[in-house]
């Protein structure tokens, strides 16, 4: 079974155990479709509100957008335990023969360059989500929905922030030095928009809040 068709109960069993996956990348990938999935939810109670009538077309193209995010998070989420599975089978790879050392370093590799381009792909979207959410709270909601929003950017701030870990401790094995630099580069441009901008929406949130 996927781990977005579980229930909750069933998924943090798992999580809790001494299974090898999910762990964090899986993890990071769930805070950030919750993300989507409450900025996509302002967005609906915006729309459907008489009294934000003006706000309403913004607030359905984010909540379309949100909702795919949302749903793309998702399948991310699945695809990072295959990739660590994919790494753990690698690492299991017979190596009595020079010639199966080589065949299971090169696989071992591989497995890592994927399970770091997942959480490379969790970031992204986390951050596009993140966009979003700020251009809505910055465009017009529905502001009984105010702590919604807020917690819609620490959720995708909790996933941006948890997926990086997953790819800095995947680059730490790689050998190709271009591809760990491509990787730090991005994530740490990522990282300079993400978390300022998730910073920004709670802390105006806030100030909403506590008038």
């Amino acid at each position: 079974m996927k781990l977005s068709e579980m229930t909750v109960s069933a998924f943090a069993e798992l999580l809790a155990s001494d299974a090898p996956a999910p762990g964090g990348g899986s993890s990071a990938a769930l805070s950030g479709a919750l993300g989507a999935a409450l900025t996509a939810m302002v967005g609906c109670l915006t729309r459907t509100k008489k009294k934000y009538a003006d706000f309403a077309p913004f607030a359905a193209e984010v909540e379309e957008q949100e909702q795919a995010l949302r749903a793309r998070l998702l399948d991310v989420m699945d695809r990072d335990t295959e990739a660590f599975l994919r790494v753990s089978a690698a690492f299991g790879l017979p190596k009595e023969t020079p010639e199966e050392k080589a065949a299971r370093s090169a696989a071992i590799q591989a497995a890592l360059k994927g399970c770091t381009e997942t959480p490379m792909e969790m970031m992204r979207l986390c951050d596009e989500a993140l966009t979003l959410t700020e251009a809505l709270l910055a465009h017009g909601f529905n502001d009984s929905a105010a702590s919604d929003l807020g917690a819609a950017a620490l959720s995708l701030k909790a996933g941006v922030q948890g997926a990086w870990l997953n790819v800095l401790i995947n680059i730490g094995s790689i050998r190709d030095a271009d591809f760990t630099a491509a990787c730090r580069a991005e994530g740490e441009t990522l990282l300079a928009h993400a978390l300022p901008l998730a910073d920004e929406v709670y802390l105006r949130v806030l100030r909403m809040i506590e008038g």
